[in-house]
């Protein structure tokens, strides 16, 4: 069937699954402007402090707010975190001590955390500190639980490490009833142990949070989910309130953890990031729906299939073709808001072993909440897609890579 009679069809066909995604956003919707009553927002938590930052109000607010939303006693929302890399290497750093140990149970993190652990030699890594490392990895897309129930009977863990997004990795990303059934081993298992989830990529894509489910902790970046395509940085940690304290006196200073860090007029980037989020996953969500639906049915192999429940906002294209693959992501860029007469071209990438290809015309350099495609170039050449802050540009922009792909050079 040609391009043009599928996208004909593709509202019909996916009537059913935009319908649950509709539900979802007004749920998580729901939650954040119950939580923005409850904590009695107002335009003073705009205001910004510079400095130390003592004292600023609008940062306790959105802290709460970011707590409350993600199921947590406590959280850490701050421009400070560069990254969401950043947020989990003080995390980890937060939270571990000499002879402690560090167990993944998703198999090997990406490829950005490698020298933060250890797992690539680096002079500043967790293991530079004597801090152990280990990994189990995932048995046909889901939990070893075996493996993991014995390798925490024999050896004591102190944080054991979720990743639920796939990373540039083939696997699967992570549900959240796996989340739970597992947390609920570690605990029967290893009940001092600390469950951390990277749940980058993740945040609103359904509507239960690893909190609601057993986890201790959670990390994320803000130039993702959350951010709601209006944070231009930070990240946030929520969870048990006596570890998010650990992890701010990391970031800032022991004795001042959450009391110090100046917002330089963050507050409101962050409160109205979240106030959009859930309309904002839902059309990135849409987005990876529709492009599922029309390369799957032009004969590419693509995860998940555009009718499987996710996990997260990434999806991926398996194109099995270096020029393909280069051809997509160049159109993705080609018809981006942002830098639209650039042509992306695969390059080095720092923490990355191979060529990467990136398209990314967005408003926030590096946004994953805005529509970005890429992924390293190695076999089987996977496109890892994720964001779109609206449908219809989301759309607009899936057709028109595809006739890029293709040669068709007529746009919608």
């Amino acid at each position: 069937m040609k391009l043009d009679d599928l996208v004909k069809n593709a509202d019909t066909d996916l009537k059913g699954v935009f319908d649950k995604l509709d539900r979802d956003c007004y749920i998580n919707s729901k939650r954040v402007i119950d939580s923005f009553i409850k904590n009695e927002v107002s335009e003073v938590h705009f205001n910004s402090t510079t400095g130390y930052g003592y004292n600023d109000i609008g940062r306790d607010v959105v802290e709460k707010v970011f707590a409350d939303v993600l199921g947590g006693e406590d959280a850490i929302v701050r421009n400070q975190f560069i990254s969401g890399t950043h947020a989990l290497c003080v995390t980890l750093f937060g939270l571990l001590r000499s002879d402690d140990e560090l167990l993944y149970i998703t198999g090997t993190p990406y490829d950005t955390l490698h020298e933060v652990i250890g797992i690539k030699e680096n002079a500043s890594s967790l293991k530079s500190y004597n801090i152990k490392y280990n990994e189990i990895d995932l048995l046909d897309n889901d939990f070893d639980y075996d493996k993991i129930r014995d390798y925490l009977k024999n050896n004591k863990v102190k944080v054991v490490a979720i990743q639920r997004s796939k990373g540039y990795s083939t696997r699967r990303s992570i549900s959240i009833d796996k989340v739970k059934r597992v947390v609920n081993l570690i605990k029967e298992v290893s009940s001092d142990s600390i469950i951390m989830v990277d749940n980058c990529y993740c945040e609103m894509v359904g509507t239960v949070t690893p909190l609601e489910v057993g986890a201790d902790i959670i990390v994320g970046s803000l130039i993702k989910n959350l951010g709601g395509g209006i944070a231009s940085n930070g990240a946030y940690v929520c969870g048990n309130s006596k570890l998010i304290n650990l992890v701010s006196e990391r970031l800032t200073v022991p004795g001042c953890g959450k009391e110090v860090g100046p917002t330089m007029g963050a507050n409101k980037m962050f409160l109205q990031g979240l106030f959009l989020a859930p309309s904002v996953v839902r059309n990135s969500l849409k987005t990876a729906v529709f492009t599922s639906y029309l390369l799957e049915k032009l004969g590419y192999d693509v995860e998940p299939k555009y009718n499987d429940e996710r996990a997260d906002i990434v999806q991926n294209i398996i194109f099995n073709d270096r020029d393909m693959m280069i051809k997509y992501c160049q159109g993705i860029q080609k018809n981006s808001p942002i830098d639209s007469n650039s042509l992306c071209i695969p390059s080095y990438m720092p923490g990355y072993d191979d060529d990467v290809i990136m398209a990314s015309g967005s408003f926030t350099q590096g946004s994953s909440i805005e529509l970005s495609c890429d992924g390293p170039l190695r076999s089987p050449y996977i496109a890892y897609q994720q964001g779109s802050l609206t449908y219809e540009y989301g759309r607009y922009a899936i057709i028109n890579s595809i006739k890029n792909m293709l040669d068709e050079n007529k746009n919608e």
